[in-house]
């Protein structure tokens, strides 16, 4: 064998290697937090997309709430047949932190392939956040608040697309006043405590339930949800014969506060209301464990949330005006997605008093709400 052919044969191999290396390796399981090559929900690292721009949803974090949303996403990707006109639409998920979601809009201003950015903040204080959401927006990237917003910094962002959170509030505390007029002391659960949507959610919880409840704390859990029990045990321990009513903020709140319950035994002692429905949420209702959940519009978020990033890009003045039709005046930066109150059935005292809650909210049994969502292919919200 001669020198010129060893080398060649050399040079061979390590192309090869290169190339196995490029690729991964076959089989390869992601970390926690992390998405797969193939996975529905794309990592931060451009994506091979025929040269189409990304219009990015950016979560919080990530739970089963994120599922509808990303089926709404994907729906509107398809019938607004976003890639006839240059476009695709992707969900990417945050690890739960302020840092986490820093770092993703750091990366996005190195990148020249996206055109708007969804993005559900958070922690609403944070003006590190802010200040990159601005940055991105000088490079001409639309970007706009979805689910989480930052009234604090409103000039970060164009508009607001999701739930009236305060009004969400609000009706969580009424469906408690009504369950339990005598009223008593409650504790809300929930991811980041700083998060806007939280903080709204809290206040008008208050507001809502009115002057015969008393807050006596709101925890985070941070995503963890060994925490979000331990939450609810130690609140338990600590505010025997204070506490009547257990909040649960953000989804996966809701199965957490039930599993503590249930392995206390002391569900009679309790009025337990909820925001959201993940599936598990569902279920423990069925089991009249969960009296009553305010139910946001993850679907609608994600579906309209295309839409209205789609009209920024290409300046579609029709459909800005037909979703904001109040845009500079006080709150008209708000496209609002809906609530529904869900209650076990026509037994229930909310159902009774249906005409307590604001008219624009829908109270529904499960049996109706779990049709609605068949109806949409969805196996929560």
């Amino acid at each position: 064998m001669t020198v010129s052919h060893s080398v060649q044969q050399l040079k061979t191999v390590l192309v090869l290697s290169l190339a196995f290396l490029a690729t991964g390796c076959p089989g390869e399981v992601p970390k926690p937090g992390t998405s797969s090559p193939t996975a529905t929900k794309p990592t931060t690292e451009p994506q091979a997309t025929d040269d189409l721009k990304r219009i990015i949803l950016l979560t919080n974090g990530s739970s089963p709430f994120c599922d509808a949303c990303l089926m709404g996403l994907q729906d509107a990707d398809r019938e607004l047949k976003l890639k006839a006109a240059g476009l695709t639409a992707v969900m990417e998920e945050n690890d739960g932190t302020p840092s986490g979601q820093l770092a993703k809009l750091q990366q996005y201003g190195t990148q020249s392939d996206i055109a708007a950015i969804g993005i559900s903040v958070t922690d609403a204080s944070n003006i590190a956040i802010a200040e990159e959401m601005k940055k991105l927006a000088e490079k001409g990237i639309k970007v706009v608040t979805i689910d989480g917003d930052c009234t604090k910094y409103r000039d970060a962002r164009e508009v607001f697309l999701g739930t009236d959170n305060i009004v969400g509030g609000q009706e969580l505390g009424v469906c408690a006043k009504i369950l339990n007029p005598k009223g008593g002391g409650w504790v809300s659960f929930v991811g980041i405590t700083c998060a806007q949507n939280a903080i709204e959610r809290v206040s008008g919880f208050g507001t809502g339930a009115g002057k015969n409840f008393n807050k006596i704390d709101n925890m985070g859990d941070n995503f963890d949800l060994t925490k979000a029990r331990d939450n609810v045990r130690n609140a338990i321990a600590n505010h025997k014969g204070k506490l009547t009513t257990l909040v649960g903020i953000w989804s996966y709140n809701a199965p957490a506060i039930v599993d503590v319950v249930r392995e206390l035994d002391c569900r009679k002692e309790y009025t337990i209301v909820t925001f959201d429905a993940e599936p598990g949420a569902i279920k423990e209702m069925q089991k009249g464990m969960i009296d009553c959940m305010v139910v946001q519009n993850p679907y609608k978020m994600g579906y309209e949330g295309v839409r209205l990033m789609r009209a920024l890009i290409e300046d579609d003045t029709a459909t800005m005006n037909a979703m904001y039709p109040n845009l500079g005046k006080p709150n008209g930066d708000l496209f609002d997605t809906g609530l529904k109150v869900v209650v076990p059935d026509k037994q229930s005292e909310l159902w009774k008093q249906k005409d307590k809650f604001q008219k624009n909210t829908e109270v529904l049994t499960l049996e109706e709400f779990t049709a609605w969502l068949k109806q949409y292919g969805l196996k929560g919200s």
